[in-house]
């Protein structure tokens, strides 16, 4: 798997390649992280990248010529048969959300384009990018925060990058568990500031335990996102015992 990176920043990406559990992902080389920068593409003495936007305005607006030139080279780099995806991140973009994630961490890689400024000129947008996606209903600085945060969760998915290869199985928003939220989580000492930890997790009964978890994993969905509640509802992956949790829940709060 390889992700080329059109950014201005490649500095920002360094200590997230380094350090954390994903590392092993990039030392590995199962994915394959390259950084290309739309400066090395520009004319001029000063490397112009961008100038200011057609029909006045604040700020500036990366300019297409550099960053056509600089994906032109990735392509000739990757050299593929079937071109990877160029992914750029923006306001538009469909939100990246646990079965994005998955799409991805199965793929051969893309195309990642950072954009800075004002934006990018559209012609070029309108002329190269084919995916555009986004982490939510707010503006960042630039694109880089959203690649690193593409990469680490597609990273992490990785055969052979988490410690234990059933970590992720049990993740928030996992479609292929529940898509329901993960429950709490404890550790020593078992009394912390008099606060003790829930008698079932120090029981031993497997059983039992799994029940509190499952218990616990419908009551943090239902009370802070009840909308998954729903379409695990609709997904058939609730029971009869999962309902009469709910149930619970319900009459205790009106109650």
């Amino acid at each position: 798997m390889r992700f080329d990176i059109i950014t201005l920043f490649p500095e920002l990406f360094a200590p997230f390649l380094a350090a954390g559990v994903t590392r092993r992902a990039y030392a590995q080389g199962l994915v394959d992280v390259r950084f290309w920068s739309p400066r090395d593409h520009a004319e001029g003495n000063y490397r112009r990248v961008d100038d200011r936007p057609f029909g006045g305005g604040p700020g500036m607006v990366m300019m297409a010529e550099p960053l056509a030139r600089c994906l032109r080279a990735v392509r000739a780099d990757r050299a593929e048969a079937e071109p990877a995806p160029a992914v750029l991140f923006s306001p538009i973009g469909r939100r990246i959300d646990h079965g994005e994630v998955a799409r991805w961490s199965a793929g051969a890689g893309a195309v990642l384009v950072c954009g800075r400024y004002e934006g990018l000129d559209q012609r070029f947008i309108d002329t190269f990018i084919d995916v555009q996606l986004s982490l939510g209903d707010f503006v960042l600085s630039g694109g880089e925060i959203a690649a690193i945060a593409l990469l680490d969760a597609v990273a992490r998915l990785q055969p052979g990058v988490l410690g234990d290869e059933g970590s992720h199985q049990q993740d928030s928003f996992n479609p292929a568990l529940d898509g329901l939220l993960d429950c709490p989580h404890y550790t020593r000492p078992e009394v912390w500031e008099g606060q003790a930890v829930p008698t079932a997790l120090l029981s031993g009964h497997h059983a039992q335990i799994e029940r509190w978890r499952r218990d616990q994993r419908l009551a943090v969905t239902a009370a802070h996102r009840p909308e998954r509640i729903d379409a695990a509802r609709a997904g058939g992956r609730l029971d009869r015992k999962d309902e009469a949790v709910l149930a619970k829940l319900l009459q205790s709060r009106v109650a």
